[in-house]
């Protein structure tokens, strides 16, 4: 297993390096000239000029590629920021936790869509799994902004309980993570309540409880574990999909985490900011994928089975 967990993270690393190089390539050959970003529109041409000597754009492209990627993976060092003139490493520093806590309270949300799928498939065709898909169906179809904007008009602006915006307490990151997990809950819920239906129709199930079995043990010592596969996916999935709309929901909550800080960066074509965020967001989305392939394996023996057979071969 410790073999398998050392080969997934070498191949995170051509991983990282391949979007560290498509993210310069793309900021590299977007319409654009970072030395005007910076000294503005009324810079002379020996001013601008200047500038691209100072920042090395006035060298080939693989030059400057490799003193990026020698900058990146060996220094730590993303650069400056075109805009605001500070360490972009410095900024993500900070920002990222900001970020993770709204990512990791998503998926803890999230996780109540396990239970909600459980009512609904132990129930089917009753009002419980009616109610359940209803919910599920509420939450697919509405967009996060549009949720994000129902809840700050009723907690924050009608009611007065939560603050709308900015980051401070805990209370600050309530309505950011119950934006960005109700959509979780309604998809968890759904592929819960649809690996439960055909897990507890198995035959297996069957005799679990002609053995009298008490009905708590057989769902969860026996249907919920060999469920559990296509939940997790959903889970890590949900995951990614939280870094994606990091961008949607800090800008709407006006978090300074890494979502906004993206986002400015894009509007203002502040290039370091821009290729930082996105390699920490890579780094972060593939540790989520390895962390979600060591569940399968922690939840399926066949899994943890086949990886220590490999290892003794």
């Amino acid at each position: 297993m410790l073999k398998y967990i050392g080969k997934r993270l070498l191949w995170m690393i051509p991983v990282i390096i391949g979007v560290a190089v498509l993210i310069f390539s793309l900021m590299y050959f977007v319409p654009g000239d970072p030395a005007k970003i910076i000294l503005g529109s009324e810079a002379t041409d020996a001013q601008l000029a200047a500038k691209r000597a100072q920042l090395g754009l006035d060298q080939p492209y693989l030059v400057q590629l490799g003193k990026y990627l020698y900058n990146v993976f060996i220094r730590f060092d993303f650069g400056q920021s075109y805009i605001y003139s500070n360490s972009v490493a410095g900024e993500l520093m900070t920002r990222v936790p900001r970020t993770a806590i709204i990512g990791i309270g998503t998926i803890v949300v999230t996780c109540i869509g396990i239970p909600l799928g459980m009512m609904a498939a132990l129930h089917a065709g009753k009002w419980q799994d009616s109610l359940a898909m209803i919910v599920a169906l509420v939450g697919v179809s509405m967009p996060d902004f549009w949720l994000g904007m129902l809840l700050v008009l009723l907690f924050a602006l009608r009611l007065g309980w939560l603050p709308a915006t900015g980051i401070g307490g805990p209370q600050y990151y309530v309505l950011p993570i119950i934006c960005e997990g109700f959509g979780g809950i309604a998809n968890l819920a759904r592929q819960t309540r649809s690996s439960m239906l055909e897990v507890i129709r198995a035959d297996y199930i069957t005799t679990a409880r002609s053995k009298g079995l008490s009905a708590h043990k057989v769902t969860w010592n026996h249907a919920l574990p060999n469920a559990l596969m296509p939940i997790v996916t959903i889970i890590g999935n949900r995951f990614a999909h939280c870094l994606g709309g990091a961008v949607i929901i800090e800008t709407l909550f006006s978090i300074p985490g890494v979502g906004l800080y993206v986002t400015t960066a894009v509007n203002n074509r502040d290039y370091p900011v821009v290729q930082g965020c996105v390699i920490i967001l890579a780094i972060i989305s593939a540790i989520g994928i390895l962390i979600t392939d060591l569940c399968y394996a922690f939840i399926d023996p066949r899994i943890k089975a086949q990886y220590e057979g490999k290892g003794r071969r």
